[in-house]
């Protein structure tokens, strides 16, 4: 495989500068002019003005129901004077809508008329010109513009195009986008259940794909390409003389040997950026080729995606004439402090939800490769490249990933990874679909923390105390004094080391981790595992210093489980279903009690009744004893109450 000199960020440009150098050098482009019927225009964007071929109404039509007179012969009529007409010849009945007979020009309505005979009706009141009529042109005239160019069609639109006798439009065809996967560790995702240590899945492409059509595009996702100059410079030329409007390429684009797409765009054409001062996405690349538009986005997914919202996606716009709209956005509060590297715009994932009347937003993990950042959050901090960080409390205006009115029906909770979480938000939904859980695993101590900082409904919590062999009593004293909360049972849980299906390395018991050979991966410093953990090693006299690997964390037990399962470490402490998930064999080291610490004010709160249904439901307890590892008969029992200085109630234990 051919290697090229390592590409270096010598020109990197700010966000801003960025797009005002790729506006500047795209505005001018439109994609061709087509015709559509104007039935099936919905969302296009016209190319050209359009004027109006018949007027609306075309006749003089009743507004109402009732008879059609002339309005002069209605004269002199009142309450005193009544006036008779005769029906054929003087009044003629019409429903609303129906054409005036000739010689009326005006419509008394039926409740304003007694009629005397099949042959007259008596009126006690007057008409005048064009009462209750509707006028030729009164809503559109023949000849009048109706809709100017570059205008996005709406469903009134279609509906007054149609009436104006305009059957079919002409609009900005829908901009093509050139789609091009390049990586020679990709694979297809058909191939997904083949692939092998080293291989990646390709979906990037596929999101890509989905973007582009979200704006209006139509996209063609081309096969992978292996990291060869002459296979990315193929493509691209390819990708240029097709008919597509926009080339994308899909990773290539950063510094490394590797990477060549910017080389490709500046032996083909010029490259305008290469290199942008923000996060996730700076290895970004803007160029031309052939006057055409080619993009190089990053491989991580959140940085191809934040990439591509800020250069392809007001693109796919412009070359139809029009603005990209804006992303809603809704002040908030931020949870805690975030810093952020000066001269760096980063865009930080959120999850958001109302807490005792304030908007509450809690930064979720950072990482470029962490699609499930995405996922997960409700919505995007971004933080200007001239601030070093905001610190927590700050007001915030953060883009919205969901809908806004979600918001009011969305439950934080913060603290301790449990599976059984999921199952709860997963629960929620099918009994209210307007219902969402949104969480953030960092750990018991965190989730106890955030509730005394009111940033959550409730915590997930399964910290041990040394000295008692209690949960959680004594932390809640410690760190939620002035802070009223209940302590709900979820669940009893097996806690234990995770090790390869078949016990490769012979391990029996935590001694074991003393061993040179065994490699150990930790949960992080805070979590209820990490404080159980060092609670059994201290009882076995085991040093932490001793075990290779202490120092290593991950956040959650499912991730505690990949890394046995993919070789990174022999064993790991985390749970028993973890453990069934993913295959692995399991030794037990303790059972816990793990708890749901809710805010008082929450409590009551329909959202909170609905999750205290959902854990002392028979359905919800046979799913998570399926799993393995739980148990759940006293699930959703109240183990105290605190009023922020002492138990009002406490069970015992």
């Amino acid at each position: 495989m051919e290697k090229r000199k390592r590409n270096v960020y010598l020109n990197m440009k700010t966000l801003q500068e960025a797009r005002a150098i790729w506006s500047e050098r795209t505005a001018s482009l439109r994609t061709a002019e087509e015709r559509v019927q104007t039935r099936s225009s919905l969302h296009r964007v016209t190319s050209r003005s359009l004027t109006a071929l018949r007027s609306v109404p075309h006749y003089h039509g009743a507004a109402m129901d009732g008879f059609a007179v002339n309005a002069r012969e209605t004269y002199g009529a009142s309450d005193t004077t009544p006036l008779r007409l005769g029906i054929g010849s003087s009044a003629f009945p019409v429903d609303t809508g129906d054409a005036l007979p000739a010689g009326t020009d005006a419509v008394i309505m039926i409740e304003n008329i007694e009629q005397v005979s099949d042959a007259q009706i008596e009126i006690r009141a007057a008409s005048f010109p064009w009462q209750h009529v509707r006028k030729v042109g009164e809503d559109i005239v023949a000849g009048e513009l109706l809709l100017p160019q570059q205008h996005r069609l709406h469903p009134a639109d279609i509906g007054a195009l149609l009436a104006a006798g305009i059957v079919e439009v002409d609009v900005f065809a829908k901009p093509r986008v050139w789609i091009q996967p390049s990586g020679t560790e990709l694979i297809p995702a058909s191939h997904a259940s083949e692939a092998a240590p080293g291989e990646i899945i390709e979906f990037n492409g596929t999101v890509l794909s989905a973007l582009v059509e979200e704006n209006g595009g139509v996209p063609e996702l081309r096969d992978i390409v292996i990291d060869r100059y002459e296979s990315v410079r193929d493509a691209v030329r390819a990708g240029v003389d097709s008919p597509a409007d926009i080339v994308l390429v899909n990773a290539g684009s950063s510094a490394g040997s590797e990477d060549f797409t910017a080389a490709v765009v500046a032996e083909l054409g010029e490259v305008l950026v290469h290199g942008v001062t923000m996060m996730p996405g700076k290895p970004v690349i803007i160029g031309m080729v052939a006057g055409k538009p080619v993009v190089g986005l990053p491989g991580y997914p959140v940085s191809a995606i934040m990439a591509f919202e800020q250069f392809v996606r007001p693109l796919l716009h412009s070359l139809q004439g029009i603005e990209s709209p804006p992303f809603a956005t809704v002040p908030a509060v931020l949870g805690r402090k975030m810093p952020s590297k000066l001269g760096l715009e980063e865009f930080v994932r959120v999850i958001m939800g109302r807490v005792d009347e304030r908007l509450v937003a809690m930064p979720l993990q950072r990482g470029a490769g962490i699609i499930t950042s995405l996922t997960r959050a409700d919505g995007i901090l971004q933080i200007p490249q001239e601030q070093e960080g905001i610190d927590e409390g700050a007001t915030v205006e953060i883009r919205l990933l969901r809908p806004r009115e979600q918001l009011d029906s969305t439950l934080i909770m913060i603290g301790s990874h449990d599976n059984t979480i999921d199952l709860i938000a997963n629960e929620l939904k099918a009994r209210d679909h307007s219902l969402h859980l949104s969480s953030s695993n960092v750990g018991s101590l965190g989730g106890l923390l955030a509730l005394r900082r009111g940033q959550t409904h409730f915590a997930g919590s399964h910290l041990l105390d040394p000295d008692t062999g209690e949960y959680n009593f004594s932390y809640i004293e410690r760190y939620l004094k002035g802070t009223p909360v209940r302590l709900v049972q979820l669940a009893m849980r097996q806690q234990g080391l995770l090790i390869k299906k078949g016990n490769p390395k012979g391990i029996k018991g935590l001694e074991d981790l003393l061993r040179t050979d065994v490699g150990f991966i930790n949960r992080q410093g805070g979590s209820g595992t990490r404080v159980l953990f060092d609670y059994c090693l201290s009882r076995r006299g085991i040093s932490p210093d001793a075990i290779s690997g202490y120092e290593q964390e991950e956040f959650t037990h499912m991730a505690v489980a990949v890394n046995v399962l993919s070789g990174r470490a022999d064993a790991g402490m985390a749970i028993f279903s973890s453990a069934r998930a993913l295959g692995l064999d399991f030794i037990p080291v303790a059972e816990e009690r793990y708890d749901l610490v809710v805010a008082e004010s929450c409590f009551a709160d329909p959202k909170m009744l609905t999750v205290r249904d959902i854990i002392v439901s028979d359905s919800f307890r046979r799913i998570v004893e399926s799993m393995g590892g739980y148990d759940v008969s006293a699930s959703g029992r109240t183990m105290g109450i605190w009023n922020g200085s002492e138990w009002i109630e406490r069970a015992d234990t």
